[in-house]
């Protein structure tokens, strides 16, 4: 069976099946931005669905150039929403951890006598460097 299959088969078979996994993937890309976006209706949400149903190439090239600027700026506002998620997650965890907040840990030792003035000293000069 697999010495019935010549080179030339073989790289036209991964090329075929290589542009339709590509092919979905813009599909369901297309489908995905169709449902979050905001500024279509229903109405035009069904009729953009049933466009990708009938004329499946058509409607999805037409999508692409009509509203591509726009499926972008919504994705980019979805990397931007989860950055700033994203940080904001980091800093409660990492806390406060900068050198003001060591220098008052160093200070709250001096303070109780952990530490004497010398080695204040060098902490701070260590923090501030």
């Amino acid at each position: 069976m697999l010495a019935e299959i010549n080179l030339g088969e073989l790289l036209w078979s991964l090329l075929v099946i290589y542009l339709m996994v590509m092919y979905f993937v813009i599909v369901i890309t297309v489908v995905v931005d169709i449902f979050r976006s905001d500024d279509l209706s229903g109405v035009g949400k069904a009729v953009w669905v049933l466009a990708l149903l009938v004329f499946p190439f058509l409607s999805m090239l037409l999508y692409l150039v009509i509203r591509g600027k726009s499926m972008n700026e919504r994705r980019l506002e979805q990397v931007q929403q989860a950055k700033a998620d994203t940080d904001s997650y980091i800093r409660d965890v990492a806390g406060s951890a900068g050198p003001a907040s060591e220098l008052e840990k160093a200070k709250a030792l001096l303070d109780s006598g952990s530490i004497d003035a010398a080695e204040y000293d060098r902490l701070k000069t260590r923090i501030l460097a």
